[in-house]
């Protein structure tokens, strides 16, 4: 083990809520440093649940409810100074159409009295978190030997979204659906393999071992939903397309080049990119609103992806809470027009697995000073047992896309997940 692994594993077994933003999945933009935090007994957490519309704050062995909105919530806690870390689940705006989560809790919030920061070697884009460094033109094509198909109702869910993008209801919707894998694992041991199989940027670990309010989150996500810097510059970067590493120097360079040129990919990252604009549009200066890098291919391990980033300097009446409500959920993961394509993803996922939970939602952490820093909640295992695990996938779909090659875009998103749970 590194000693990050291993002063982890040590905190985890000591303190009921913890936290590790891992860096030691580094990409070149988004830096080395993880931090490692965890919480005393009377240190404070959150909190929600958006079916009974309640936030409740963790200290001293008591839960007390605080409020309603966990937006609110976080304006009046996170303090000047202070750093906060957690998730917010896809059903955290009560004005959008979201199902609530039926087991974990919809967020949770820490705000840690000790933490430590460790700065990782980088060597190339990423690195291979048994310590040895990986080239950039590594890849791990191999079958994980744990498929996840699609649910049986795949096919007809995939219909109801082709029949609304016809009608002109929707440009671009984001199908996804959840699957259940029923074993005992420890949470610990699974995030060690999941970092390992499947290194990331927004690599972390979410502990709230906390009676009825219980959370565990590790995630492997690539993609940024949101920074904002001290000077209240804030950026995006969302990923739409997706394309398989191929087994051969040859095939992987075809397979980066499709995603690179595809008409139908191109698409779905440019409406998505359009959305996102709009988005920054409404909290930031007219004017600052940019596209420094448009459908950029980036490579990890199993997978190509096309990815934009988008960026604006906040309006000074902006807060940073406010900003990332207003952007809430990511645009990557509803489709556009958002409001609608929200309530149509919300009928055709029904069926596909139960709600979408923390999946689609964000994980990082807010400073009291203004800057954040949060991703996409994808490639993620949640379980609010240790014996329920869920995962979520899915991909956007467009009037051009193919059932059987969004499927098989879905497997392969979640095959690599499900693998960290061991067989």
């Amino acid at each position: 083990m590194t000693s990050a692994e291993e002063l982890f594993a040590e905190v985890a077994a000591a303190h009921p809520r913890c936290v590790w933003l891992d860096g030691g999945g580094a990409r070149d933009w988004s830096g080395t440093r993880s931090l490692i935090g965890w919480l005393d007994d009377d240190d404070v957490s959150l909190t929600y649940s958006a079916a009974r519309r309640e936030v409740l704050l963790h200290a001293g062995g008591r839960s007390e409810v605080v409020g309603d909105d966990i937006w609110q919530a976080l304006e009046d806690e996170i303090g000047a100074g202070e750093q906060w870390f957690g998730y917010l689940g896809y059903a955290c705006r009560a004005d959008l159409p979201a199902a609530p989560s039926t087991d974990v809790p919809d967020a949770v919030w820490l705000r840690p009295s000790h933490l430590m920061v460790i700065e990782h070697e980088l060597d190339g884009h990423f690195l291979d978190l048994t310590g040895v460094p990986v080239p950039v033109q590594s890849r791990d094509t191999r079958s994980t030997g744990y498929p996840t198909p699609p649910p049986a109702t795949y096919p007809q869910a995939f219909a109801q979204i082709q029949e609304a993008l016809r009608r002109g209801d929707t440009y671009e919707a984001n199908l996804t659906y959840r699957t259940t894998v029923e074993t005992e694992a420890d949470p610990v041991e699974t995030y060690l393999r999941l970092r390992s199989i499947n290194p990331a940027p927004y690599a972390g670990f979410l502990q709230h071992d906390v009676a009825d309010h219980r959370a565990w989150l590790l995630s492997s996500s690539p993609e940024r939903y949101a920074l904002i810097d001290e000077d209240r510059t804030i950026e995006t970067r969302p990923i739409k397309g997706t394309t398989p590493r191929g087994e051969t120097e040859e095939e992987d360079a075809a397979s980066a080049e499709h995603l690179r040129t595809d008409p139908k990919l191109r698409s779905e990252n440019l409406m998505i990119t359009d959305l996102l604009r709009n988005d920054l549009a409404m909290v930031c200066e007219p004017g600052t609103v940019e596209v420094p890098d448009l459908m950029k291919v980036e490579s990890y391990p199993s997978v190509h992806q096309l990815v934009t980033t988008v960026r604006g300097r906040l309006r000074e009446e902006i807060t940073t809470v406010e900003a990332l409500r207003r952007l809430f959920p990511a645009g990557s993961m509803t489709g556009a027009p958002k409001l609608r394509t929200m309530e149509i993803i919300e009928r055709a996922e029904r069926e596909l697995g139960g709600p979408r939970a923390a999946y689609a939602g964000a994980f990082g952490w807010i400073s009291g000073d203004g800057p954040a820093d949060l991703g996409v909640v994808i490639r993620t295992l949640t379980t609010h047992d240790r014996h329920t695990w869920r995962i979520g996938t899915g991909g956007g779909i467009t009037v051009r896309s193919d059932l059987a090659e969004e499927a098989a875009e879905a497997r392969l998103k979640a095959d690599r997940v499900r693998a960290s749970l061991g067989r």
